[in-house]
């Protein structure tokens, strides 16, 4: 099942894809089912009914297969959509893939434990032109495709092996990054990164799709991730290749936090990041992990370009760079 939301009129609506089309469940829904409508009010009151919610909406769909003119369908193309979900939280982890971790100047703790920053709500924004070059900010605009877990229940120190039975779904989120605020180095030639300014800022979280369900995702380490910029293949990898699988992710921040429905956990990028040709920053050109052939960057980001974020069974995020 694909989650989404999307702008219908002036308000933001829960919507429920298939193929290439939308349905609006309150359309659909008495208004005598007040339990039921509630479970649509917004992707977190959707994740925290669980089963009950799945039904329903599996109901709706099932629904419109046989009324495919039904007024609570549209056409994806005809819409405008947002982000799937607003999370309270942005858990991430950083230099999580050992090709990324080959092409960058690294920390002590690079690849030997997950390097945990935080982003918020006010970081997230959609698919479209959405995604800011701030140059009062930055010059160095990098981005970072991953697959994003959305967390489906309560848990504080969640075991390993039974980590993945937290996931509602997962969604698609570029890590949009500033390179120049991130990298610092001591006159010692020690490296260390400021995660706050050169990670938190207004349109640093693009995030979509939709979310898709995990049982139609399955195995979150056999998914393959790829990202282009003007249509140049910058990075493809499996998701096999993290250092630590999404299980140990959830185990690891749930012994920091009690882990609840809607919060969000990034899990790191492969190698092709424009970072890695920026010499001044420590960059190594690596070329990924040899699955395909990349295209080096030749500059960061600038207005006008195209980003698409891609993973296997999810889908593409779309955003357009523009000018602050």
């Amino acid at each position: 099942m694909k989650i989404a939301n999307f702008i219908k009129g002036q308000k933001e609506c829960v919507g429920l894809v298939v193929g290439e089309s939308i349905i609006d469940p309150l359309e659909m829904l008495d208004n005598s089912l007040v339990t039921e409508r509630g479970y649509f009010q917004d992707t977190v009151s959707f994740i925290k009914a669980g089963d009950a919610a799945i039904k329903v909406a599996n109901s709706l769909i099932a629904k419109v297969a046989s009324n495919t003119s039904s007024p609570a369908v549209s056409q994806l193309s005809s819409i405008e959509l947002i982000a799937p979900i607003r999370p309270s939280s942005i858990l991430c982890s950083g230099s999580n893939y050992k090709d990324h971790n080959n092409e960058k100047a690294n920390t002590p703790i690079s690849g030997k434990e997950p390097e945990f920053f935080i982003k918020t709500s006010d970081c997230v924004v959609g698919p479209g032109p959405h995604l800011i070059y701030d140059e009062k900010l930055s010059k160095k605009l990098d981005c970072e495709t991953e697959l994003a877990i959305i967390v489906g229940k309560v848990g504080r120190h969640i075991p390993v092996e039974n980590a993945l039975d937290y996931v509602f779904g997962y969604t698609v989120i570029n890590d949009a990054t500033v390179r120049d605020l991130q990298v610092r180095t001591s006159p010692e030639g020690f490296v260390w990164y400021e995660v706050g300014r050169s990670k938190v800022f207004d349109s640093s979280a693009p995030m979509g799709p939709w979310i898709v369900t995990a049982d139609e995702v399955g195995d979150p380490q056999n998914l393959r991730l790829r990202t282009r910029i003007n249509g140049e293949l910058r990075q493809s990898a499996s998701t096999a290749n993290m250092i630590f699988s999404c299980a140990e992710l959830i185990h690891f921040f749930s012994t920091n936090l009690t882990l609840k429905p809607g919060m969000v956990i990034i899990t790191g990028t492969p190698g092709g990041t424009a970072w890695s040709t920026d010499a001044d920053l420590g960059g190594k050109w690596v070329g990924g992990d040899g699955s395909e052939t990349l295209i080096p960057a030749k500059r960061y980001c600038r207005p006008g370009d195209q980003i698409e974020c891609e993973l296997e069974k999810i889908g593409i995020l779309k955003n357009t760079v523009i000018t602050a």
